[in-house]
């Protein structure tokens, strides 16, 4: 049951997110893209730029902090360049993101979160 709970929890901050992300001019091109690697939240498009977006949703605004790390991020990453190659046109530039969501508070987008590790 509480499987079931997270899952639809996880559902409902990614359609938060695609709405913030959409809010912010950028088109949702991609949702839970799965690959070997692992799977991708959402991918935005705005421009020539791509962003894979891990969503995290937390129950309060401290647990936020600590709810992303390198080794998610890695598997994001990795999971970006196998989807990179079937999104991407010439001249286009590729980043990771990150959108946190807690309860009463609007979502904190942070914008090319990974550089490598």
């Amino acid at each position: 049951m509480r499987k079931q709970q997270a899952e639809k929890r996880g559902r409902q901050a990614e359609r938060i997110a695609a709405w913030w992300l959409r809010l912010k001019g950028w088109q949702i091109v991609g949702r839970r893209m799965r690959t070997p690697a692992g799977e991708v939240d959402l991918v935005a498009r705005r421009g020539s730029m791509i962003a894979f977006v891990e969503v995290k949703a937390r129950g309060s605004a401290a647990e936020l902090d600590v709810a992303i790390d390198e080794r998610r991020l890695a598997r994001v990453a990795a999971a970006a360049e196998i989807l990179w190659h079937d999104l991407a046109k010439a001249g286009d530039d590729m980043r990771i993101d990150v959108i946190l969501l807690a309860p009463g508070r609007p979502p904190r987008h942070l914008a090319n979160v990974w550089h490598g590790g």
